[in-house]
């Protein structure tokens, strides 16, 4: 009734192209954006000044790369609140991807730094320059 195929197939399956590209774990994957977040968060922390605060996120990105993270080079100009309002949010992004990592080294050091952010929005210094 039917003849049977006997050539190849020109359509491939899904799974043919597994080896075609690297492929990452989902450790390795939280691990890359977790870093990418404490970059971030440790280029903010450098731009206020908050050397000591900088040299523990800096250690953390080290753990995470492999290699000492570049620090910033230069200032945006940007004025303390709205530096610190960014800060708190990177803050938050890596403390959710540290949580999900279970990572509680910067969990924790997450949390400070959130802490330490909202301080600095609600203190009278900062609540009163323009």
């Amino acid at each position: 009734m039917y003849e049977p195929i006997r050539t190849k197939s020109v359509h491939r399956m899904a799974d043919d192209d597994q080896n075609a590209y690297p492929h990452r774990s989902r450790e390795e994957e939280l691990d890359i954006q977790l870093a990418g977040h404490l970059a971030a968060l440790l280029a903010v922390t450098d731009e206020l000044g908050d050397a000591a605060a900088g040299e523990l996120i800096a250690r953390q990105v080290a753990r995470l790369r492999g290699a000492p993270p570049a620090r910033h080079a230069g200032l945006s100009g940007s004025n303390p609140r709205s530096l610190h309002q960014r800060a708190h949010a990177l803050a938050g992004r890596a403390l959710v991807v540290a949580a999900s990592r279970a990572d509680t080294a910067v969990a924790i050091l997450a949390a400070e730094r959130m802490d330490a952010h909202t301080a600095a929005l609600t203190s009278p210094e900062l609540v009163s320059a323009p």
